[in-house]
């Protein structure tokens, strides 16, 4: 609770900072657009602390997130393969990615950075040769899927809307918040995260937990790369999605999640992708700070944290430690 209030007040901060340095902060399209973006990345987030809470790493989410987000617009207009079948498809993909992760991370014993790194170049390689480097668009077409996306739902009495990502996210922290806390196999990675080994002589099929945390982040990926490309209507398979995964672990990181594993919130997680696009959005409105410091930002806060994480670590192993000593 103490780090959700935390990352809670450093983001009440940087608003209130940025609105007293930019005019347009505050502006109906800006909050609308903030919240929107917040909630794409809120969505992939959740999936990536899926696997940080079991000591892994997936760095290849930007790169699902392009493969999905080429794919679905190609099957739909270039394919003409349906709706359905094009969403089922992509749904598949997105889940045997994140099956074949984990298999490969739990069967033959690699490495989680290594195995989502290659991931990271595959599928955006994958895609590039698929669709020949071509941008992918709607072509003014499937309005009504894009309302996933780029609709809103009107709040009574206000000309302001919820955006149907916000949502849609809020959906997902749900479902998450009750497997991660009010389910015995969220619990389960958890204690997985903590101390493999010992969960495992526990009885605890560790294996299955993690293939289980991959799939997750294989799927939320997946349908953050629809609802990007559903959002801004085309998709370039050089750099769509590109880095989105640094936003994703740095949100994750932010919120509580440690690197180490076993620990974090959702609840944080989603605070952790707020604080990261307002902090992008405030780089971008206050015109004194250079717009190309943006990945500097990202790597200070994923540091930071790291850092703030194991002070925190070592400060409570010493307090334990005295604890033992005076009894």
């Amino acid at each position: 609770m103490k780090k959700i209030l935390g990352i809670f007040g450093l983001l009440v901060f940087i608003c209130v900072m940025t609105a007293l340095m930019s005019d347009r902060f505050l502006t109906e399209f800006n909050v609308e657009n903030l919240i929107r973006r917040t909630a794409l990345f809120g969505i992939i987030s959740i999936g990536a602390s899926f696997v940080i809470i079991t000591s892994g790493i997936d760095l290849s989410i930007g790169s699902v997130v392009c493969l999905i987000g080429c794919l679905l617009p190609w099957m739909l207009v270039e394919k003409e393969l349906g709706v359905p079948l094009s969403l089922l498809l992509v749904v598949g993909i997105s889940l045997a990615i994140g099956l074949s992760h984990g298999l490969l991370i739990t069967k033959m014993k690699l490495q989680p950075f290594v195995v989502t790194l290659c991931g990271l170049l595959l599928y955006r390689g994958i895609t590039r040769g698929l669709v020949q480097d071509q941008t992918q668009g709607f072509k003014s077409g499937f309005s009504t899927l894009r309302e996933l996306s780029q609709g809103q739902m009107p709040l009574p009495g206000t000309e302001f809307g919820i955006p149907n990502p916000c949502l849609i996210l809020l959906v997902v922290a749900i479902l998450a918040i009750i497997f991660l806390n009010f389910t015995i196999y969220g619990r389960y990675m958890l204690a997985l995260g903590r101390n493999e080994e010992a969960t495992r002589y526990s009885g605890i099929n560790t294996d299955r937990m993690i293939i289980l945390a991959y799939v997750i982040c294989g799927m939320l990926s997946g349908l953050g790369g629809m609802l990007f490309v559903l959002d801004v209507g085309s998709a370039q398979p050089v750099d769509f999605g590109s880095f989105y995964e640094l936003y994703a672990i740095a949100a994750a990181v932010l919120g509580g999640c440690s690197l180490r594993g076993g620990e974090g919130t959702i609840i944080g997680v989603v605070i952790g992708a707020a604080v990261m696009q307002v902090l992008k959005n405030s780089i971008t409105l206050i015109d004194w700070i250079p717009t190309n410091i943006e990945y500097a930002v990202i790597g200070a806060v994923i540091l930071g944290g790291v850092v703030v994480d194991e002070l925190v670590k070592r400060f409570a192993a010493k307090r334990r430690a005295m604890a033992q000593a005076n009894q």
